[in-house]
């Protein structure tokens, strides 16, 4: 059987953001820990304007060329770690438009959370985050990596030193992950 197919979104696009450190932290993690294919993926470069589709996402009728990439891009992943930044005790705007853009195509993948903020370590974005994922059919998983005090582990060249801790926790989430995304693969053959 061949590896589930990894996406690790950044979420955040704002210039001097952390985000691509902790995103490529979490790549160098994913790839170690062998249970995936790995690709690393970045709104900031993708960069979809604010929803422009004039048909509703659940049609599957895209008019615009950049949601259509972005649907076979996000149609191949067999799950997703988003990795995204609390701002203003929530989720940032760029990961909730691209999670808007589309609708089957993440029906019934495996979706974690690599959070990153202050003292709450990211904790109110993914707690945000979680009914919107439901809500298109993901399934959530349990565990999470929240990173605190994010800017006490951004060096001053921007490269993220993260602590034993945050290593086994992002260990973890790769296990659940890729447990459900063999179960879901497997249930998806049979059914």
């Amino acid at each position: 059987m061949q590896n589930p197919h990894l996406q690790i979104i950044i979420g955040s696009t704002r210039p001097g953001r952390a985000g691509a450190a902790v995103g490529g932290w979490f790549y160098d993690v994913a790839v170690k820990h062998d249970a995936f294919t790995v690709e690393l993926l970045d709104l900031a470069t993708i960069d979809l304007p604010l929803l422009n589709e004039p048909h509703h996402p659940r049609l599957g009728r895209y008019v615009h060329d950049h949601t259509k990439r972005w649907s076979a891009t996000i149609s191949a992943g067999d799950a997703f770690v988003f990795v995204v930044p609390e701002y203003n005790r929530g989720y940032n705007a760029a990961t909730k438009n691209a999670l808007d853009y589309l609708c089957k195509e993440w029906r019934r993948k495996p979706v974690g959370f690599v959070g990153y903020g202050g003292v709450a370590a990211g904790a109110r974005s993914i707690q945000g985050l979680v009914p919107v994922v439901a809500s298109l059919g993901m399934v959530a998983m349990a565990r999470s990596v929240n990173v605190p005090t994010i800017n006490r582990m951004i060096t001053a060249d921007g490269d993220f030193t993260p602590n034993p801790r945050l290593d086994q926790s992002a260990g973890e989430l790769l296990d659940e992950l890729s447990g459900w995304a063999i179960d879901l693969a497997v249930a998806g053959r049979a059914g």
